[in-house]
């Protein structure tokens, strides 16, 4: 049986635009694109979590984390990754990441050019069906 690893992951939006971000070579899934977040730690809520994750991550420390987009798990032969992505803005765009060696906004049609790590896919998949303004709204969920 896997072990089943609670994750959260920040969908920025910008207009047509949603930040991508690529891990670094030396992380696990080096060289995939996800949206940016991490673990959530014993007695954090999901949004502690993803608050967090972004100061850590991003530098960002006044990030508006939205609604809920979606919540999938994936399985791979060793673990679970439950991960809840939400909408967030943030008034200054991210320059560097911890995690990360390349920061990307790109547009809906743009997403599918990207090599996306496993987890992220159902969350690619909503946006592309849905589409941003859609689930901004709230008519996605």
């Amino acid at each position: 049986m896997s072990e089943t690893l609670r994750v959260v992951a920040a969908v920025f939006h910008a207009g047509n635009q949603v930040l991508a971000c690529r891990r670094k070579p030396e992380k696990t899934a080096g060289g995939k694109w996800e949206f940016p977040g991490g673990k959530v730690e014993a007695g954090e809520s999901a949004e502690e979590a993803l608050q967090r994750e972004l100061a850590e991550e991003l530098s960002l420390e006044n990030s508006s984390i939205g609604s809920l987009i979606s919540r999938d798990t994936t399985t791979t032969t060793r673990t679970s990754i439950d991960l809840a992505c939400y909408w967030a803005e943030t008034e200054t765009r991210p320059q560097r990441s911890t995690d990360h060696d390349e920061l990307r906004w790109c547009s809906v049609e743009e997403l599918d050019h990207l090599d996306w790590a496993e987890p992220d896919l159902p969350v690619v998949r909503l946006i592309q069906r849905n589409g941003i303004n859609a689930e901004v709204d709230g008519k996605v969920g």
